[in-house]
Formats: C-alpha cells, structure tokens, sequence
C-alpha cells in the first residue's frame, strides 16, 4: 500500500470524491469484503459491489485476496493507498498555476505555490517508480510565534537573506551532470481553534518565496 495515491485523472478523482466511495476508501485500510463492508456502512451489498467495481476500475482498490466458500467464491479488496489527494492538473485548464499573475503576498499565490508542489512532485515520483529509483527531497515543517509584527519582519527579512545567500553559494548553472531544484519557502499563520479572529499579528504576511 502506498502512503498517498495522488488522482491526476478526473473521472478518479469524480470516483473517489463521491461520499460513499470516499468511505468506502477509508474502511479499506485493511482487506474487507463486499459483504463486511455492507454491514459496516449500512448498504445493501449489491450496492457496495457497484461502488466497489467504480473504484477497482479507476485503480483506488485492488483485489488483496480470494477466498472459496462452498461454491462461491469471496473477494477480499483493500485500498491502494492509505490517503488519496486530487492533482490539480485533474482540473485540466483552469487549475490554478502560479505562472499566472498573482501578489506575490497574497494567499492566493500561496496556494497556487502548493498547488504546483502536488502536480510537480506526483509526476517526479511515478517517474521515479517507473525507473526504479528514488526521489530525494527536502521538506522543514516548523512553527514559530511571533511576539509582534515587527519581530515577524525582521525575520522574513532575515530568511529572505539566508536563503539568497545559500542560493548563491550552490548554485551553478553550467555544472556538468548538475540538476534544478524548486525551492519554495512559505509562512502562514496557524488555524484558529475556536470563532475567535485573528490578531493582527495574524494577519498574513507571507514568507519569503523562491522559487
């Protein structure tokens, strides 16, 4: 089983987006069969074959193993990943795409930067599958709390400064044998827990980006 299945393809991502089949996905962590599954969902069992051949048929589930039961024989399915996220290339023209004009302060190009991390990562990684190799990455997930927007400037400031800096000092455009990489470096502020606005320190500035 995968980690993440990533759907490039819209009829896949109508399939997995559909509630039942979207349930359906989560009770196949582990391999169940058509019959298990209609007592856990509360569906009659024709129904959740149908669902079921919809997702074997746009490759959300495989067949883990058959079992015998007198003269019938029992399909055992489980999913093909543990989690599933929609490509934004699955939206064919109209998804978003950073290339296009956007504040480059703005959340929207945010989350266009976000978005063009799926399509372009999803298709390094089944190139890599397909060659039998490896992808290495580089990925820093942190949280820092500013005690006010001042402090949060400067240290936008800052890291905008380290990043150029390293920058420079790797990178080499005419390297024999050297290879591109995006760098992308974003900030945004936590979710709330509760109906209470943001404060002011909240209200995003966004983070260096390069890219």
């Amino acid at each position: 089983m995968l980690d993440i299945h990533v759907i490039d393809d819209p009829a896949a991502a109508t399939v997995a987006l559909e509630p039942t089949r979207s349930r359906l996905l989560s009770e196949l962590a582990t391999p169940a069969s058509a019959a298990t599954l209609a007592t856990r969902v509360g569906l009659a069992r024709q129904k959740i074959n149908y669902h079921l051949r919809a997702l074997e048929a746009h490759g959300l589930v495989r067949l883990a193993q058959e079992r015998k039961w007198g003269g019938l024989k029992e399909r055992l399915l489980v999913a093909t990943a543990a989690s599933y996220v929609v490509s934004p290339s699955a939206l064919g023209p109209v998804a978003v795409d950073p290339g296009r004009e956007f504040d480059r302060l703005s959340a929207s190009y945010l989350i266009a930067l976000g978005a063009r991390v799926v399509r372009e990562v999803s298709d390094l990684i089944r190139r890599a599958k397909e060659a039998d190799k490896r992808l290495a990455t580089l990925a820093v997930d942190t949280e820092v709390r500013f005690r006010s927007p001042t402090d949060r400037a400067a240290f936008s400031n800052e890291l905008a400064e380290a990043v150029t800096k390293l920058v420079s000092k790797y990178h080499d455009a005419s390297a024999p044998g050297g290879r591109a990489h995006r760098l992308v470096v974003v900030a945004h502020p936590l979710p709330q827990k509760s109906d209470t606005p943001p404060s002011p320190i909240g209200e995003a500035v966004q983070g260096p980006h390069s890219g």
